[in-house]
């Protein structure tokens, strides 16, 4: 090239697409880690949310028969006695809400 403007404008037109390439790289390198973080965030959440579940399952499930000695389902319970058993959860749940409120109200 004799000319070095026009010498000087093709380097500067290789290096704006070098750094183009690179960017470009970068950015869908970036992306992609972003989109590893993402799903494994997600999956660390669903597993423990699972476990969750699963203790709670276990704690109600324990419950349940320490209160009456065997897991108790609706098939279980005669249709005769299933007011019963509703009268007697909403006493519970009238129970657990006194003493959360007693609770709260020692708060300071």
């Amino acid at each position: 090239m004799s000319k070095p403007p026009v010498h000087a404008f093709f380097v500067g037109r290789a290096l704006a697409e070098a750094l183009y390439e690179q960017l470009e790289g970068a950015a869908t390198n970036a992306f992609s880690e972003l989109g590893k973080f993402d799903a494994e965030q997600r999956e660390r959440l669903r597993q423990f949310t699972d476990r969750v579940v699963e203790r709670a399952n276990r704690a109600s499930d324990g419950a349940m028969q320490t209160r009456t000695g065997t897991a108790t389902t609706i098939q279980d319970i005669p249709p005769t006695d299933l007011q019963a058993t509703i009268d007697e959860l909403r006493a519970e749940v009238a129970l657990v809400r006194s003493e959360l409120q007693r609770y709260r109200s020692s708060l300071p």
